[in-house]
């Protein structure tokens, strides 16, 4: 290679969280390749060594000495003249804790640098384990260019891409793990954008992939010229390693032009990413499959189409467990999605323990009517079961809830919510049935499913219904789909007052139930099973609620402070200080 050439490797791969030495191994097989596609130097993701986010993992100081060590024993292989690597790793100096970025090459761990923004909102919690570094000047590569590395929220503001820039910097390599959720791509494009146009550096945007717990990381890496043109786009949701070919002119650096790859978008993206959730937490939990209540209904259904997209079909057990109240509709529904998923299918009556719990609570309940106590021991009835597949044969259960659902209490603790993961948890009943009607005529690249329609008509246009007692339909108990999920959507993605809430039409006393059912279910969401993060704010990392609170808002428009009693705010004076 020349002094004005540069063959650089994008390692858009998959990490597991703590398999230092896995990670360690899919580095030497992404060196491998790239040496063999003639590639000078090999880019992987943030923290690729421990994988992306650690969480508190990184605390201990066995598994910093573990990714230290892994790092090392890269770098010496890098001696043999083939192409050097930049790799991130949890890197412990001087007593502090960094989110680091290493150049290997020569035997060496010649460079290493240190991410500056460190996020702490929504998911994120890195101030929590990592010391911010320093501002960073550029990196140079074998004497012939200076390469800058911020490391993902540092390209969110103007600060550390101007002082690489204004340091001699020639190159933008960002390194991410920065996780899916609807709309994030577009985001994540203007921001990289904004600072090329700043800088007047091309950019590299290198974005980690798979699932991890509630997770999803979708990959979509680019490249972008300082003109702003795509030179790259890799895909989203599959593993790439792309070998890209840079030349210096007298404007600098450009990339060649290559492969512009279409990225998933809207409703193809968010299923999936609720395919890709679900794969790898099976496969990086080890299951060696699942198992799932399918009871003719659409979450079920989408469920079972997901789990066989991932798995496979022959990972797939599909039980259906009907009760007096279980329509021939359904049983006959079930049936179908199962013979069209080509699951294993079996029918195990539950007449016999949910009667048995009755004859042992009669004594107990004599006297009261029936009711609400009672429709729920079919569903605790038929978990139990689902848990007890799972603890015999070894498949994980897959929890079915949707986000409504979740929102309001409508599911049963200990019932219907038992289980080991849910892939719908951050998708509204009304998203389900749109993403239901999409999987019949579309599946993503990649899933091991059947083409065509896997979930039968007649279970996306039917009325839904949990079947606990006669002629139960969900809508007896709460609001048309339509308007619980624009309300719960106000409510829990964009925080807004009840006033503003019906000023978009809604009927006050319908928000203030719906309020009133999201604060109560609280508690019920704290021992649910993780899920697949799709919108801003999903149950668990983004959206941390009290269980005992007494907070119900009255229903009042904006209020305007009273500027007259505020002495001062945030003055630096003496005035400022009380004695």
């Amino acid at each position: 290679m020349t002094a004005n050439t540069l063959r650089l490797a994008l390692a858009q791969l998959n990490p597991t969280v703590g398999d230092v030495a896995g990670n360690a191994e899919k580095v030497r097989a992404a060196r491998r390749e790239a040496a063999r596609l003639g590639a000078e130097l090999v880019m992987f993701s943030e923290l690729f060594l421990s994988a992306y986010p650690p969480e508190d993992l990184v605390l201990k100081p066995a598994f910093q000495d573990a990714c230290r060590k892994a790092c090392e024993e890269l770098a010496r292989e890098t001696a043999d003249g083939g192409p050097a690597l930049l790799l991130g790793l949890p890197w412990l100096e001087d007593g502090k804790l960094y989110n680091a970025y290493a150049l290997l090459d020569g035997g060496l761990i010649q460079s290493v640098r240190f991410k500056v923004d460190l996020p702490n909102y929504g998911v994120f919690d890195e101030k929590r384990v990592f010391e911010p570094g320093p501002l960073p000047g550029p990196v140079v590569f074998r004497d012939r260019i200076r390469l800058g590395i911020p490391v993902c929220e540092d390209i969110w503001g103007d600060e550390v891409v101007e002082c690489i820039a204004e340091t001699g910097g020639e190159i933008l390599l960002v390194p991410n793990g920065s996780p899916f959720r609807r709309g994030v791509i577009e985001e994540r494009l203007n921001v990289a954008v904004a600072r090329v146009v700043e800088s007047g550096l091309p950019m590299v945007y290198l974005n980690q992939l798979g699932g991890q717990d509630e997770l999803v990381f979708e990959g979509s890496s680019f490249v972008l010229n300082a003109d702003r043109s795509f030179a790259h786009q890799l895909p989203a949701f599959r593993e790439a390693l792309v070998v890209t070919q840079w030349e210096r002119g007298p404007e600098g650096w450009h990339c060649l032009q290559g492969e512009v790859t279409a990225v998933e978008s809207g409703d193809e993206a968010d299923y999936s990413a609720c395919v890709l959730g679900l794969r790898d937490y099976v496969e990086k939990n080890r299951f060696p499959g699942v198992v799932l209540g399918l009871s003719g209904g659409i979450d079920s259904a989408i469920c079972a189409a997901m789990a066989v997209d991932a798995l496979g079909a022959e990972r797939v057990r599909c039980v259906m467990m009907p009760y007096r109240f279980t329509s021939q509709e359904s049983l006959d529904d079930a049936k179908a999605c199962a013979e069209a998923l080509g699951v294993a299918y079996e029918i195990v009556p539950i007449a016999e323990p949910v009667e048995g719990f009755e004859r042992a609570l009669a004594g107990l309940f004599a006297g009261t009517n029936r009711g609400l106590t009672e429709e729920n021991l079919q569903s605790r009835v038929r978990g139990t079961l689902l848990m007890s597949i799972s603890n015999k044969f070894g498949p994980m259960v897959v929890t079915t809830g949707n986000k409504s659902e979740m929102s309001c209490g409508y599911a049963t603790l200990y019932g219907d919510m038992n289980g080991g993961y849910n892939p719908i948890k951050d998708l509204y009943k009304t998203e389900v049935f749109r993403l239901s009607a999409l999987r019949n005529r579309w599946k993503p690249v990649g899933a091991l499913g059947p083409d065509g329609e896997v979930i039968p008509e007649n279970i996306i246009v039917k009325p839904p219904s949990a079947e606990l007692r006669e002629n139960q339909k969900d809508q007896d108990s709460l609001p048309p789909y339509d308007v619980l999920d624009d309300i719960l959507a106000c409510l829990i993605e964009h925080e807004m007052r009840l006033s503003d809430i019906v000023a978009r039409g809604h009927d006050l006393e319908t928000v203030k139930k719906v309020e009133r059912l999201l604060y109560l279910a609280e508690y019920k969401r704290r021992q649910a099973a993780p899920g697949v993060k799709v919108t801003r704010k999903n149950f668990g990392r983004d959206r941390r609620y009290p269980i005992v609170n007494g907070f119900r808002d009255p229903g009042n428009g904006a209020h305007k402070p009273d500027a007259t009693l505020v002495k001062g705010v945030g003055k630096a004076s003496a005035e400022s200080f009380d004695f």
